[in-house]
Order: C-alpha cells, then sequence, then structure tokens
C-alpha cells in the first residue's frame, strides 16, 4: 500500500510512501491537467487531453507506458503492460474509486481524511510507476471537481 501526504498547502505536491518509507514525489501541473513524479531517480511524466478526460504517462526516456480513459466518469480504465485495469468510482456520494476484476473489488484509492492531505493507494499486482500514475490522474481528477464545485 502507498500513503500520499500532501507536502504544502499552497501546491498540489505529495510525498509517496511505501511502508513507511519515500519512493517518489508527485508535483501536479500548474496550469493544465497532469504532472511529473520522480521514482529512483528517474522521472516519469503525466499528459492529459484538454478536457481532462484521457491521461498518458511516458518513461524517462519519453517512451508511453500506460494511458487512462474516460477519467472523470463513474467507469474508467488504465492500459499498462497488455493489461486493462477497471476503476469505479465506489457510489454516487464518494470519490474514493476502486479497482474491479470479474470477481469484485480488488484495490483502491481513497482519501483517509475530510481534509484531502492523505490518500491511501492500494492497487496489489500493479508495477509501481502505474499506480503512482493512476494515483496522479486521481488527484488531478479531484482538484478538477473542486475547481468545478467552486466555480
Amino acid at each position: 500500500m502507498l500513503i500520499a501526504k500532501r507536502v504544502s498547502i499552497w501546491r498540489s505536491s505529495y510525498l509517496i510512501s511505501a511502508e513507511g518509507r519515500p519512493v517518489a514525489t508527485w508535483d501536479s501541473a500548474f496550469w493544465k491537467s497532469g504532472g511529473t513524479f520522480d521514482l529512483d531517480g528517474q522521472q516519469y511524466r503525466v499528459n492529459a487531453n484538454a478536457w481532462g478526460t484521457r491521461y498518458t504517462l511516458t518513461g524517462p526516456d519519453g517512451t508511453p507506458l500506460a494511458s487512462a480513459d474516460r477519467v472523470g466518469r463513474k467507469n474508467w480504465t488504465v492500459q499498462a503492460g497488455g493489461q486493462t485495469y477497471r476503476f469505479q468510482r465506489r457510489s454516487f456520494w464518494s470519490t474514493d474509486q476502486e479497482l474491479h476484476t470479474d470477481q469484485g473489488p480488488a484495490g483502491s484509492v481513497r482519501r483517509t481524511s475530510m481534509w484531502g492531505d492523505q490518500v491511501a493507494v492500494d492497487l496489489p499486482g500493479m508495477p509501481m510507476p502505474v499506480q503512482i500514475f493512476v494515483l496522479g490522474v486521481v488527484i488531478t481528477m479531484w482538484n478538477a471537481q473542486a475547481a468545478a464545485a467552486a466555480g
């Protein structure tokens, strides 16, 4: 399980830890959807289309590694390494996102407090860069929803 803790109230930056050990830092893009994260000394980039419904993860060498489609809808997907991961909003009233398999819920991305400064990521079997990609996409989606509600 990963725990992402917001490091500043002024910016959407998160320190990501696994088993209490820092492993990465997520930094949201300032004027657009997406962002970057550093993992094992390598920088990964997350880019979005203009509507924030499709995201792409590129590796340190610019190679596409994963993509997310229909982000912001009740059901959305992530493709990575020849596999498709299906996500679903937990309920109409919740912003928590669940990873689903044919057997039912298998993981989640959820806020651990109502203040939104900490996020728990439980996506078993998913490669670490893809887990952080999903985290970044969800944080970006939450930020966009909060901005739309405030406007």
